[in-house]
């Protein structure tokens, strides 16, 4: 198709702001899917997202929609995560488009991930359109929320579109507002081929798919490929677009979204962010590509079944290439066996994972608290990033511990004001800046928006449950890292039966180590069964145990079976029970169960 009739788009919004209703409705006004195929959250195909109801991975669909005052148009939407965790998949969304449909909530109004949103399309220049969704709701105010619109980010109050995803209401405008507003694709279709890959998947048959916005040239069936970045060579196996079902066709131009299966099999060879080009005709230099992820949040992976440790490295490698911000490298365990470190942009990222992992690829994890990454400067002037309590020197070789820190944005009514600012305090927050976001008389209606520095290792754990308790799951939030700072920590280790378990290990301040260690053993004591022979678990920092607690043996009465008799018969007994007991906990092993890994995370 012509280049000037093309358009391409994404949808950002806070989570559960309508954004896939919205989607549904698009494809239903185009004609993309027939009515009798559609279903909610259409295009949410993993079974996680319908049961969770979010959108965890950015999809890609082509519409025609024929306009009524000039012919048909060709428009590609980018579908997106509206979660914290997943702003990685909006980041390469926002740079596969040209422009972006804004979803606001009628009824809750701007929310923190709104905010951090819009400043995501503004970094890449898009064309953004703002929509205020749920009007038909009894409880939306969608004038309160166009003044909010207007007085915060700074729209124009006449180019606010009012709909109801659910019932179609003034759709119809909106996919007017996407042809008239966002411009189309600047691009040379007559220079060498340079397409951006945006996401990818493996297929057992084609390969390495990959999702890729053509900026400039033409791709057809067959012709020879070279990744830029990786130096791989393929073949372009098969050429498509997503309707929303991949569906072949003979070429690509330039502007337009589509899929291009490469046949490779070794997955490292196509990565998310590189730029396709021809073999034949290669692009003189690659595209921008996306900026690296850091990952915030680490946990270890285990098989619970040590056979099962290949499978799982290609399990992982395979989500890769779907989830380019996932992070892992192989480590070990004496408790545990053979694993992987794995880093994650947060804990839901962290839970999806390890629940694609298993259901997936079918494979049974163990999965160990997470931590957060600290710089440790040495006293030989070197600086060390540890993923894990297992990594930290020893402490005379340690002159500086720093942990990151994160700006978080809090979005609240202002009734819940005072237990937002306590919570936050207690979590070791530091307050930065407040601001009314809507003009009301009372200011008790009003909605505040807070933003704070506060320690990521602090939020790491139930911050953000403790958040939405505080405000009756009014408040939102959104955090970004802004960098490390020196702080007072130290390793907590935790001993079972006088063996170090890395896994239950943590980095703590120093002045809450006693309380932490002492509230960790007993809770560990209470989860760990009981064995045939006594355990002894124990909280230790710099070699010096500071609490500990013991699981007392199951016992067997041997002396059942004594009706009577002398009294060194009975004792005999005794003596060699407590000898066995001896040899057993000398070579017996202490199974620690899931829930124990988890409890290094709760909060008293």
């Amino acid at each position: 198709m012509n280049q000037s009739r093309i358009r391409n788009f994404c949808i950002i919004a806070h989570i559960d702001h309508g954004k896939s209703t919205l989607a549904d409705r698009l494809l239903e006004l185009t004609n993309t899917i027939p009515k009798r195929d559609m279903q909610e959250q259409v295009l949410d195909r993993m079974d996680l997202e319908r049961e969770r109801g979010i959108t965890i991975k950015a999809k890609a669909v082509r519409m025609r929609y024929r306009s009524t005052d000039d012919g048909e148009y060709e428009l590609n939407l980018v579908d997106t995560p509206g979660h914290v965790d997943f702003s990685y998949e909006v980041s390469r969304s926002l740079a596969a488009v040209e422009g972006a449909i804004l979803v606001v909530d009628a009824t809750q109004g701007i929310q923190a991930q709104t905010i951090a949103n819009v400043y995501l399309a503004l970094d890449n220049h898009l064309t953004i359109i703002p929509v205020i969704n749920k009007i038909d709701l009894p409880a939306a105010d969608p004038e309160r929320t166009a003044q909010e619109l207007v007085d915060t980010l700074g729209f124009d109050r006449d180019k606010i579109i009012m709909v109801s995803a659910r019932d179609g209401t003034n759709v119809e405008k909106v996919l007017q507002a996407i042809i008239e507003r966002i411009p189309a694709p600047h691009s040379n279709p007559d220079a060498p081929l340079r397409a951006l890959i945006f996401d990818s998947k493996y297929d057992p048959y084609k390969g390495v798919i990959a999702f890729v916005r053509l900026v400039d040239g033409r791709v057809s069936v067959a012709q020879p490929l070279k990744l830029m970045s990786s130096g791989g060579t393929a073949e372009a196996l098969e050429i498509g677009v997503f309707t929303p079902d991949m569906s072949p066709v003979e070429s690509l131009e330039a502007g337009e979204v589509g899929y291009i299966a490469t046949g490779l099999k070794n997955v490292t060879e196509c990565q998310v962010g590189d730029t396709i080009t021809l073999s034949t005709r290669p692009a003189p230099q690659p595209l921008p590509g996306y900026r690296p992820v850091k990952p915030m949040v680490f946990a270890g992976l285990y098989p619970v079944d040590s056979q099962n440790y290949l499978p799982l490295r290609e399990a992982l490698d395979k989500l890769k290439l779907n989830d380019a911000s996932l992070f892992y490298e192989p480590e070990s365990s004496a408790a545990l066996g053979f694993g992987f470190r794995c880093g994650f942009l947060g804990l839901l990222h962290m839970d999806i994972v390890r629940e694609r992992l298993e259901r997936e690829y079918g494979l049974a994890l163990i999965i160990t608290a997470p931590s957060v990454a600290f710089e440790v400067l040495r006293t030989d002037g070197t600086l060390k990033t540890v993923a894990s309590p297992a990594q930290l020197p020893t402490p005379n070789e340690i002159a500086e511990i720093r942990e990151p820190v994160m700006a978080i944005t809090i979005v609240t009514p202002s009734h819940y004001l005072g237990p937002i600012m306590e919570l936050v305090s207690g979590y070791g927050g530091e307050y930065q800046r407040m601001e009314y976001l809507d003009r009301t008389e009372d200011r008790q209606l009003s909605r505040v928006l807070l933003e704070y520095k506060i320690p990521l290792n602090a939020i790491l754990a139930d911050f953000y449950n403790q958040l939405k308790s505080r405000s009756q799951g009014y408040a939102s939030l959104d955090y970004t890292f802004i960098g490390y700072r020196a702080a007072r920590l130290v390793k907590l280790e935790i001993l079972v039966n006088g063996q170090t378990v890395d896994a239950l290990s943590r980095i703590v301040r120093s002045e809450n180590a006693y309380q932490e260690g002492r509230a960790l053993v007993q809770r560990l004591r209470q989860l760990i069964p009981r064995q045939l022979f006594e355990v002894t678990i124990q909280a230790a920092v710099g070699g010096r145990i500071i609490a500990r607690e013991t699981i007392a043996a199951i016992r067997k009465n041997v002396l059942a079976k004594c009706y009577g008799g002398d009294i060194t018969r009975k004792r005999k007994l005794l003596e060699q029970q407590a000898e066995g007991k001896k040899r057993m906990k000398a070579v017996g092993r202490v199974e620690i169960p899931q829930e124990a890994f988890m409890a290094v995370l709760k909060r008293e």
